[in-house]
């Protein structure tokens, strides 16, 4: 619900200031850095840059689109990079990270080696294409937790060879019997359906999100130069979504 900013400026010695703004309220986060700019530069009397860092988070990327945007010297971190101090690895508050923060930017700067691990931030279009993998992805997960919930319940029936990926699903559903002999009971078959129902959307899904992504590489495969996708798929044991995930999520950069 809000940003806290901590900043440190010429002219004010170690002291590191506070301020809170609105999350999402860029006019009161340009409106603070034209107040801390104008501040620096009445102590000292020069212009200074801005110079910004901010963890890789729920935030994505845009904010740092923004601040380059507006000519802000923007980094990304991977939070997990920068070092803790042992006597504080418990605490963690905004005021602790925001301190850390700056004291990363500074050594990082200052041109210390390995002291954090920057993001290289992705443009829209290549955050956007790892759309497709990441979905696929979350729909794998729910397709295992209906799959196995459906067999759990059909387990404590006395049913074991029940498969609900078969094409027959709803046949065979109608032809269970549990192990001490009877009809499988109404209300129970009545969820197990509704739970056929949803990992067939799951599957239609899935589908779905497949063939947006063979349409994406089916695209770079037509363009020229080759891309690393095209290069991948023509290693053998390689297949299109360990492929895409590799370029999506790795490849889109230079190493």
């Amino acid at each position: 619900s809000s940003w806290l900013i901590t900043s440190l400026s010429p002219g004010n010695g170690e002291k590191m200031s506070k301020h809170s703004v609105s999350a999402g309220d860029l006019a009161g986060l340009f409106a603070l850095f034209s107040k801390l700019r104008e501040k620096s530069r009445a102590k000292t009397g020069h212009n200074y840059p801005i110079v910004s860092i901010q963890e890789a988070g729920l935030d994505g990327f845009w904010v740092h689109r923004v601040l380059e945007k507006e000519g802000v010297e923007s980094h990304v971190v991977d939070p997990a990079s920068i070092a803790t101090s042992r006597r504080r690895r418990q605490a963690k508050t905004d005021r602790i990270d925001g301190e850390a923060l700056l004291r990363t930017l500074m050594a990082y700067k200052r041109g210390e080696p390995r002291v954090c691990a920057m993001v290289l931030v992705p443009s829209p279009e290549e955050e956007d294409r790892r759309r497709s993998c990441r979905e696929r992805k979350a729909l794998i997960v729910e397709r295992v937790a209906h799959v196995n919930r459906i067999k759990g319940l059909l387990f404590s029936q006395g049913i074991a060879n029940y498969e609900p990926l078969r094409k027959d699903r709803r046949e065979r559903l109608d032809e269970l019997w549990t192990g001490d002999g009877r009809a499988l009971p109404a209300l129970m078959k009545a969820q197990i359906s509704r739970e056929v129902d949803r990992l067939e959307l799951l599957l239609e899904q899935i589908k779905l999100v497949e063939d947006e992504r063979d349409a994406l590489i089916a695209a770079q495969a037509a363009a020229a130069p080759p891309s690393p996708v095209t290069m991948l798929l023509n290693l053998k044991g390689i297949g299109a979504e360990f492929a895409a995930n590799l370029w999506s999520e790795g490849l889109f950069r230079h190493f």
